[in-house]
């Protein structure tokens, strides 16, 4: 199962892919879903003060009876309150003292400007509430204006990401690599699960039957081949297996550009 980890600019690793509990709801179940996540080999779980799970996902992740140190955790600052009353709840909430990665939800979130916000995200993890640090849904122009004022640099940026929509996130993705910058791809699986029908199912589905495996297997393993670091999610054990097992997975160059072309098409289709 070679995931295996990203280092990141600050010289901290973390596991290439990640449980995502956004969409996952809270109460009972959602502890049971953390719980059978890392049971079946995740050892990021991503989560954010917005998706109203962090308790939960602390409990499983206590309940799991793994260190600390074992496991990589990510939330995010999504606003409702001033960002350090936030972190303070998160860690409250999850039952750490620190976090691995804290990710400013959104552009939008940066209030009064990206300079002053990201000043208060450098505080945090001088504080040592966060190892890393680092942003979400930021576009290039926003990243250069964080980049332009900050002492430490982010280390993610956590974006939308398949084949549909690489020819805008591609630059995206580029830039980050050019600073140094992991793109975190979330919902890699739309391709599958909310456009079917269109140009990508085709060289998926005969990749799939090449290699014997599930197409939604084909996409996490694309969005690796990109270099991005994998949030993704499901409520069924043999999928989450799925997904582990998609680390074994090595697409040829052919293959990646078969599902670049077909994502090109089907965003061309769509304007």
């Amino acid at each position: 199962m070679p995931w295996g980890s990203i280092t990141l600019n600050d010289g901290t690793t973390a596991p290439s892919v990640a449980f995502g509990t956004w969409r996952r709801g809270n109460g009972p179940q959602t502890i049971d879903l953390v719980q059978l996540a890392i049971a079946t080999g995740f050892t990021h779980i991503d989560t954010a003060q917005v998706y109203r799970n962090e308790e939960e996902a602390g409990v499983a992740i206590r309940a799991s009876g793994l260190a600390r140190s074992d496991l990589y955790i990510t939330t995010k600052y999504s606003g409702k309150t001033d960002i350090d009353t936030a972190i303070r709840n998160s860690l409250r909430f999850l039952g750490v003292d620190y976090v691995d990665l804290y990710l400013i939800h959104g552009p939008d979130l940066a209030v009064p400007d990206i300079p002053t916000i990201w000043k208060k995200m450098e505080d945090i993890h001088e504080q040592g509430f966060a190892k890393s640090i680092g942003v979400s849904n930021f576009n290039i122009s926003e990243l250069k204006i964080l980049l332009a004022s900050a002492k430490i640099k982010p280390v993610a940026n956590q974006i939308l990401f398949h084949p549909y929509i690489f020819d805008r996130q591609g630059p995206l993705v580029e830039f980050g690599n050019q600073h140094g910058i992991v793109s975190e791809a979330y919902s890699p699986l739309i391709p599958l699960t909310h456009k079917t029908g269109g140009p990508v199912d085709a060289p998926v589905a005969a990749i799939a039957e090449r290699l014997n495996t599930a197409p939604e297997r084909i996409l996490l393993a694309w969005a690796r081949a990109k270099g991005t670091l994998v949030v993704t999610s499901s409520t069924k054990k043999e999928r989450l297996e799925g997904y582990i097992a998609a680390g074994d997975l090595e697409l040829t160059k052919e293959d990646v550009a078969a599902i670049d072309a077909a994502g090109l098409a089907g965003s061309s289709s769509r304007r």
